[in-house]
């Protein structure tokens, strides 16, 4: 369990932070641009959530999925906050469960005739929104995992990416399953 009793520590005053394995790093190194960003994702996803609240499943996977973020940042900040003090990292499992929703969901969509723009319902407009920062996120993975020295387990930027799916997927079953998707016209205004 996490215990926090003082909210501002004083130790970033200087522009560094400290990883879960108390390594400090310039607040604007690549890893802490990683899982800052997927807190970006996080936060995007609760604006959703004001939307989704009658879509009970839909709901439900959106709070298991903010908890997982929250292990994928832990994962990419090194933290070592899992059983036993053991570093804590995503899972297989947790890849898995993402595709069996992707699946679930995709099941009942409108086939797609275009691209779409984000847009439609309230709840489709943040869930793109969100799929954009979760982008975002994982191309400042992937160029983490490609800088000398650093390291990326294969699970955290899998579920990166399964996550941008699910977030699309999510985005058109809360636009009527697809019908009221808002799709781009080619040149429509040349």
């Amino acid at each position: 369990m996490v215990v926090l009793n003082r909210i501002y520590t004083r130790t970033g005053d200087e522009g560094t932070t400290s990883l879960g394995n108390n390594e400090r790093r310039k607040k604007y190194d690549l890893r802490i641009a990683a899982y800052g960003t997927l807190d970006e994702v996080n936060a995007v996803i609760g604006l959703a959530r004001l939307h989704t609240a009658d879509e009970r499943e839909l709901d439900a996977a959106l709070v298991r999925i903010q908890n997982d973020l929250f292990d994928v940042e832990a994962d990419l900040c090194l933290s070592e906050k899992g059983p036993g003090r053991a570093r804590l990292t995503v899972t297989d499992v947790q890849v898995d469960w993402l595709e069996r929703e992707i699946d679930r969901l995709n099941a009942d969509l409108a086939p797609l005739r275009s691209f779409i723009l984000p847009g439609g319902s309230a709840a489709a407009a943040w869930l793109h929104l969100a799929r954009t920062v979760c982008r975002r996120a994982e191309r400042v993975i992937v160029e983490l995992r490609d800088k000398p020295g650093e390291t990326v387990t294969p699970e955290a930027l899998k579920y990166v990416n399964r996550l941008s799916d699910f977030l699309f997927v999510a985005s058109r079953h809360m636009n009527d399953n697809g019908a009221a998707d808002v799709l781009w016209v080619p040149g429509q205004n040349r």
